[in-house]
C-alpha cells in the first residue's frame, strides 16, 4: 500500500510549536508533525501564531504530503517530525 492522507484535518501544537497531521498505509495510521520554522521557511509571509501556521499548512499542503511520502518511504516508522530541512 502506500501513503495516503484521506482526513486532511491538522491541528497546532503550541508547545511543540508544529502542526500535527495523520497520513494512511491500509489500517495503519502514521502520525506527522511539522516544525512552524519549516512552514515559515516554505512561506516567508506566515504569520507566527496558530492561525498563520495552519493558513501556510493549507496552502502548501501538497508540497508537505509530498515530503511526508518520501519520508515514510524511507523509512516506514510510525510517527515522523519535518524539519526545515526536509523541504529543500
Amino acid at each position: 500500500m502506500s501513503l495516503t492522507f484521506p482526513n486532511r484535518s491538522r491541528s497546532y501544537d503550541a508547545a511543540g510549536r508544529r502542526i500535527r497531521f495523520v497520513g494512511h498505509d491500509g489500517m495503519f495510521q502514521i502520525s506527522f508533525s511539522v516544525a512552524a520554522d519549516a512552514m515559515s521557511k516554505m512561506r516567508p509571509e506566515t504569520a507566527a501564531d496558530e492561525a498563520g501556521y495552519l493558513t501556510a499548512f493549507d496552502m502548501a499542503s501538497s508540497a508537505i504530503y509530498d515530503v511526508a511520502r518520501t519520508a515514510y518511504d524511507r523509512t516506514r516508522k510510525s510517527m515522523y517530525v519535518l524539519t526545515a530541512a526536509d523541504f529543500r
